[in-house]
């Protein structure tokens, strides 16, 4: 894999070219002319940094869900704290999915026949970005985004519209596989895939898992029936693992693992800023203690004097300097070598209970408790059996009082410092984990439930761009 690392550092200079996915220019560095061995291991670099880097998907949902805060001496998050949703506000989400992997998956999907492996990848790889891009916005453009230049100014499609097309191109690309696994001059992938090695069987469960997503998601709002039962049909079942991308991260300079690299440690053994900066809220850090769960000390850091957090918008001394606090934990924060996460076996898991407790087949208590334990693999705490024991309201399943609050509180605990978006998604739809603290610095009742239209769209796609809508009243229409 370590070949595929240095590649994905040349071949993202050659394949990125102008940022703007908006860009009217003839791109000479076009990624349809590089062949698809090269284009999918840059996209799933793209992808891992979506979800990884600083100040990404996962950094935003870890703000907004309560369960990270600042150090004494540092300020960092003010526009977290202060929920200071603007056109500027990690509009970064906007400008990468577009600019970069977006751009990369399109390629991929719009490949010759011959490639049909590729293209349905590409597909998948499309569909799971853009789901999250209708999370985050709500309406968004899709039909015309990604026509390379030949549309300027892209229309914005309407979520509930996306949502529904995303279903289709899932199903279509498991067809599609499954032609080209019939036709022998298809070309397959193998090492180049940084993600399953070639795996095409793993691809299948893992359009199906992003389908159930998409399903589960919208299950409030729609009759879901109809694509539960496709998955049913296909025979595939979910993903057996968590997803991760590894193109070979060392420890060496500008090759580490992107969550490391920016929250972890320097190649030469100190920390970063951003890890002596962040540390785990002390609602959190109670959370876990009075529930008796051995997922905090690999969470969050335990230092010699006892697990010490600090809550969102305080004004902390000295007493809650970096070394006194409990910073992020080497269960999230494994190595520099570290695999970077896409999606975890344990969302896959919530996500079948709650299909199941609304009635769409399966055991909700058995993938629940499945929840469970791979998050507890994922940080490398053990066995789940004794803390699933405890006849405790939201962690034995059948003493949880509300079984979907349990699902979707365990969720939150399962996803904390790994894929935190995904927790602010399912707190805007659902209410759950009740009753989380707001930042002090709040001068709202509650958190944001979506972000504003970027700068960027603001001056270059005026004709088409909505009214910006309110970012703490105008949910998403799954949660609606």
């Amino acid at each position: 894999m370590k070949k595929y690392f240095l590649l994905i550092i040349l071949s993202g200079l050659l394949f990125t070219g102008c940022d703007e996915f908006l860009d009217v220019n003839d791109d000479p560095n076009n990624p349809t002319t590089v062949s698809p061995d090269l284009i999918l291991p840059v996209a799933q670099d793209y992808t891992a940094s979506y979800n990884t880097s600083s100040r990404r998907t996962n950094h935003l949902g870890n703000m907004l869900m309560y369960n990270w805060s600042e150090t004494y001496g540092f300020s960092w998050y003010d526009e977290e704290f202060k929920y200071l949703v603007t056109p500027t506000f990690y509009d970064q989400l906007f400008r990468d999915a577009y600019g970069t992997a977006l751009k990369q998956y399109h390629a991929l999907a719009d490949l010759d026949e011959e490639y049909g492996h590729y293209k349905a990848i590409g597909s998948i790889m499309k569909s799971f970005h853009f789901q999250i891009l209708v999370d985050l916005y709500g309406d968004v453009p899709y039909s015309e985004a990604l026509a390379r230049g030949a549309v300027a100014t892209p229309v914005y499609d309407d979520a509930l519209t996306i949502y529904n097309d995303l279903l289709v191109q899932l199903a279509n690309a498991v067809t599609m596989i499954e032609a080209a696994e019939a036709n022998e001059l298809s070309v397959a992938p193998g090492d180049d895939d940084i993600m399953f090695g070639g795996d095409m069987n793993k691809w299948k469960q893992f359009a199906n898992t992003i389908k159930l997503r998409v399903l589960v998601r919208m299950s409030d709002v729609a009759d879901i029936s109809g694509g539960i039962a496709e998955i049913n049909a296909n025979g595939y079942g979910y993903i057996g693992e968590d997803v991760t991308v590894q193109p070979g991260y060392l420890n060496e300079e500008g090759k580490q693992n992107p969550f490391w690299e920016t929250l972890g440690s320097k190649v030469d053994g100190t920390v970063t800023l951003s890890n002596d900066a962040t540390c785990a809220t002390q609602y959190v850090l109670d959370y876990l203690t009075t529930t008796n769960d051995p997922r905090l000390a690999f969470l969050y850091e335990t230092p010699d004097t006892g697990h010490l957090g600090v809550e969102q918008g305080s004004n902390p001394d000295d007493n809650y300097a970096a070394d006194l606090v409990s910073n992020i934990g080497p269960g999230v924060l494994k190595a520099a070598t570290m695999e970077a996460v896409v999606f975890t076996l344990a969302e896959s898991h919530f996500n079948q209970a709650e299909a199941a407790l609304k009635g769409f087949g399966g055991d909700a208590e058995a993938s629940y408790n499945a929840g469970v334990e791979a998050s507890f693999a994922n940080l490398g705490a053990g066995s789940s059996a004794t803390y699933l024991s405890q006849a405790v309201n939201n962690i034995a399943y059948a003493s949880s009082a509300n079984k979907l609050e349990a699902i979707i509180t365990q969720k939150w605990l399962a996803l904390n410092g790994v894929d935190a978006i995904q927790s602010w998604f399912d707190y805007t739809r659902t209410g759950y984990p009740s009753n989380l603290p707001v930042s002090l610095l709040a001068s709202t009742s509650d958190r944001p439930v979506r972000l504003f239209y970027p700068s960027s769209e603001i001056t270059g796609n005026t004709i088409n761009l909505p009214s910006q809508p309110n970012a703490f009243t105008s949910k998403i229409f799954w949660a609606n």
